[in-house]
Parts: structure tokens; sequence; C-alpha cells
């Protein structure tokens, strides 16, 4: 799957990641993994095609999950009853879309992969969730001084207003994480 310069995820991967992770807590139909992937992408996000349209199946073609049982042949195509696993290769993806950086500015794909992350986060060793959780403070320190920048080049009135408010939002995000980080290390 291709990623920017900097590894950061693409839309399409946020979804292998949701749907890995999910199989990564225990199997589901296709169904199932279909309908709770759709709804949490489309609540954090929106609709969105650039993210909805990655197709499930796709990462039974690519050997990250398969069929429990019956197994569908090839190029049969799965049924929404079609029980799904996560397998090794899987596990080794979704291990590698965790440990993916996010990138600055918070957009609202930005803000669905910290959700993702923190949701699956307890997957990794202690050691890589305190390395994510570093990310996400140093994330949010550039969100800071970025918002910070504009807000001295003379944004006043509402203007000044909304960034007053982005940049507490901001640095709420990065005690939070900071907090997360610290009860990991002790």
């Amino acid at each position: 799957m291709p990623r920017f310069g900097d590894r950061s995820l693409i839309p399409a991967e946020a979804v292998r990641l949701a749907a890995l992770g999910e199989l990564a807590q225990g199997n589901a139909t296709l169904g199932a993994l279909s309908v709770s992937v759709r709804g949490f992408v489309s609540r954090l996000m929106g609709p969105s095609l650039d993210v909805l349209g990655v197709s499930i199946e796709q990462l039974r073609y690519e050997g990250l999950i398969e069929t429990v049982g019956r197994r569908a042949g090839p190029g049969q195509s799965l049924t929404a009853e079609s029980e799904l696993t996560l397998t090794e290769k899987g596990r080794e993806a979704l291990r590698d879309l965790l440990r993916s950086p996010v990138r600055a500015p918070m957009t609202d794909l930005s803000k669905m992969v910290v959700a993702l992350k923190l949701r699956f986060l307890d997957l990794l060793p202690a050691e890589e969730r305190a390395a994510q959780l570093e990310q996400l403070v140093e994330m949010a320190e550039t969100d800071i001084a970025r918002l910070k920048d504009l807000a001295a080049r003379g944004a006043d009135g509402l203007m000044g207003d909304w960034l007053a408010h982005d940049i507490g939002e901001a640095e709420r995000w990065r005690a939070w994480y900071a907090q997360k980080l610290a009860a990991i290390k002790a």
C-alpha cells in the first residue's frame, strides 16, 4: 500500500486499520465487520468515498484476513455471513499501521487515525504504545506552534477568538497524551 513520504497513513489505510483492528479483537462476519467499520468511519468523518470505497474483501486477496470454516474459492466473493479472522500477515500489517505516524495539522482524517490508534493501542507492547503517545504529543506541539504562528500574524476579532479556542484544545490534547504517556512509563 503506498504511503506519504513521511509514512503517515492515507485514507485507505485508515479503513484497513479499522478492519484489521476489529478482527484482532475476535472473528466477525463480513456483514458485521462492514457495518462496524462503516459506522465508526462515518461518525468520525462523515461519508467519504475516499475512505469507505476501500473493499474489506481486498484484505482477503492480500492474505491479511481469511475465512473461517468453509472457504470461498478463488474468484468467489465473500458473503455477509462469511466469518473472517486475522492472519499472521494481517497481524503484522496491523502492527505496522498502528506504528505509522499521524500527520499534522489535525484534519478530519488525522482525527480518525488518532481515534483508531487509541482504540487499538493496547494491541501493541508498552514501549510501542509509549512511542505512539510521544508522537501524538509532538503532533499536538506542532499544531500549537502552527496555530500560534497564525494568531501572531494579525488574527483579530472572531478569527482571533477561534484560533485561541483551537490553541486551547490542542494544548488540552497535548496534556492528555502526556498524562497517558506518563502512566505507561510509570
